[in-house]
């Protein structure tokens, strides 16, 4: 069986931020242990890169991922596709507005979805992000980022300019959450096209796994559209942290044995609308371990 070094990997991060992790206060109120600048790196001949040490829902890191590249920043799209994991963040955005009235929400975080879906006035006050993510990456102050990568990657290829942003100063106070993963760096050696992305807050068990698929993802989108071979995917950690309420899982997964990588392959590719399938074989994983998200 080959050698799952992203699995092996992405233990030595969970051990390295359990045992010799900082004891520290977050703005959540859960607390964590944390490490500074951190890293993974995986060779993408290797496997597609996602965890077999537990359960990741790709159908649910590649919605994002097309939110994302369609430069939209709504959570109907989302919760159309049936993909959850924005709704906190807006959901703590309404709780905070009532409560500042001194008033309870007329929602609970259940209803408050529905009425996203089926109310657009409703979607349009609350339903909404801000200038995260999608609007950087397609229209920072007109300028869409993911068009002019694409093309300098291929006119350009030896540029050190190959850089995507969403760390927006002007715009920070009109996001919901500003970015955690803030940018990503494209370079070209030998025909293969690597991938690195910049992270200031990591979310070790819950939000790093999905990190590192969804960035696979781009750099295999990017491929179909360059015509490059895929190379080394790299994730630069800055404050990543393991939340209190997160130790006894990351101890479990630890222990647990990793399986071979599988492969994905991308289809129907339009990178320019935010479309693209995918086929996956051979993904033999752990069962999802359960875990409390922190907004």
């Amino acid at each position: 069986m080959e050698v799952n070094r992203l699995d092996e990997r992405y233990r030595a991060l969970l051990a390295e931020v359990l045992h010799n992790g900082t004891d520290k206060d977050d703005r959540t109120g859960t607390g964590t242990l944390s490490r500074f600048g951190m890293s993974i790196r995986h060779r993408m001949e290797d496997g597609f890169p996602v965890l077999t040490t537990k359960k990741i829902p790709l159908k649910t890191v590649a919605t994002e991922l097309k939110w994302f590249l369609k430069g939209r920043t709504d959570l109907r799209y989302l919760l159309e596709n049936n993909c959850h994991i924005w709704t906190g963040d807006a959901y703590k955005v309404y709780e905070r507005v009532h409560h500042w009235d001194l008033e309870d929400p007329d929602y609970d975080i259940e209803e408050f979805e529905k009425q996203i879906l089926e109310d657009n006035d409703f979607s349009r006050l609350w339903g909404n992000l801000g200038f995260i993510y999608g609007k950087q990456w397609r229209d920072w102050n007109g300028n869409d980022q993911i068009r002019d990568l694409v093309n300098n990657l291929k006119n350009s290829p030896n540029s050190r300019r190959h850089i995507v942003s969403a760390w927006n100063v002007d715009d920070l106070i009109y996001m919901k959450l500003p970015p955690c993963h803030y940018a990503f760096q494209c370079y070209v050696a030998d025909g293969k096209l690597s991938l690195m992305w910049q992270q200031r807050s990591a979310d070790l068990f819950l939000g790093v796994p999905f990190n590192i698929s969804s960035y696979g993802m781009l750099l295999l989108l990017l491929c179909k559209e360059t015509g490059y071979e895929p190379g080394e995917l790299i994730g630069n950690f800055g404050d990543i942290h393991l939340y209190k309420n997160h130790i006894e899982q990351a101890k479990e997964q630890i222990n647990r044995k990793p399986y071979a990588l599988p492969k994905l392959e991308m289809l129907n590719v339009d990178l320019n609308q935010g479309e693209f399938n995918f086929v996956l074989e051979n993904y033999n994983f752990h069962p999802a371990i359960k875990a409390p998200l922190s907004n």
